[in-house]
């Protein structure tokens, strides 16, 4: 199946302005730029056709172009990544059959994920978007709990049903469980990674949807989609002995770099 990723960056972000362009050190003591990492780990999915980044900023533009990333410039008006995915995908005026959503502020993303994703839609006839979801350790659920404790959002959890169709995403800690589990054991809480892979006619048909409610409460996008009746495949992932995290907050840069030393990540 051919393959789109589209790396959807801005440079106005409410809670970390300026994130694409912040540096992270790898093991090897190398810093490159948060965009940059997020564009080595979509070059690295075996089943990407084509790679691009979608800003509406400059500075982004120009720092991707330095590296040799394609750039797809995007209007003001994109309220959030998968707005600006559609609009770059429209923009492009190239066919794929699956569009990834790679959003630029996860450049700890396995390949595998995403292969994956795109392996789900194939097997999965009735599911108009993937997203991954990875079990949560105890030393990851405490990491999130830890962070809504002190009215951070460290992360999304997801809950879905038979066949793996998501029901909900909140950046709450869901589902609910009083137990406390050791660092390396299993829990029934699942993180959701914010990676999408979107069928073209359910991308180009979101951005005509209405914001609800729920996508509004939370600040998800991908409810939006669960609010209008799509189904969501929630492809449940494996970390393989990978580390994982998002950079929401200016407090998550040592914390990647950290997780990149350990795994000696360059």
């Amino acid at each position: 199946m051919s393959v789109l990723i589209v790396i959807p960056a801005r440079y106005a972000s409410t809670r970390y302005p300026a994130k694409p362009l912040v540096p992270l050190t790898g093991a090897s003591g190398v810093s490159k730029t948060l965009i940059r990492r997020s564009w080595d780990a979509a070059m690295a999915v075996s089943c990407a056709t084509k790679v691009v980044v979608a800003t509406v900023d400059d500075r982004i533009r120009a720092e991707a172009e330095g590296f040799g990333a394609e750039v797809v410039m995007t209007s003001e008006s994109c309220a959030n990544g998968t707005e600006r995915c559609a609009e770059a995908y429209a923009n492009l005026g190239e066919s794929f059959e699956i569009v990834v959503n790679l959003q630029g502020d996860a450049p700890l993303t396995p390949a595998w994920f995403i292969e994956d994703l795109v392996e789900g839609l194939r097997r999965n006839d009735w599911a108009e978007l993937a997203t991954p979801v990875l079990r949560c350790e105890g030393e990851m659920l405490a990491s999130l709990r830890e962070d809504r404790h002190h009215g951070r959002v460290g992360g999304t959890t997801a809950v879905f049903g038979a066949g793996n169709r998501g029901l909900y995403f909140s950046k709450e800690v869901i589902p609910y469980t009083a137990e406390s589990y050791l660092a390396h054991e299993m829990t029934p809480v699942f993180h959701h990674v914010g990676v999408y892979a979107y069928r073209p006619d359910t991308l180009a048909a979101y951005p005509s949807w209405p914001v609800g409610p729920l996508e509004r409460l939370e600040g998800l996008e991908q409810l939006r989609f669960l609010e209008n009746g799509r189904a969501v495949l929630c492809a449940e992932v494996e970390a393989r002995g990978r580390q994982f995290w998002e950079l929401n907050n200016p407090s998550d840069v040592p914390r990647i770099e950290a997780m990149m030393a350990d795994m000696g990540l360059e």
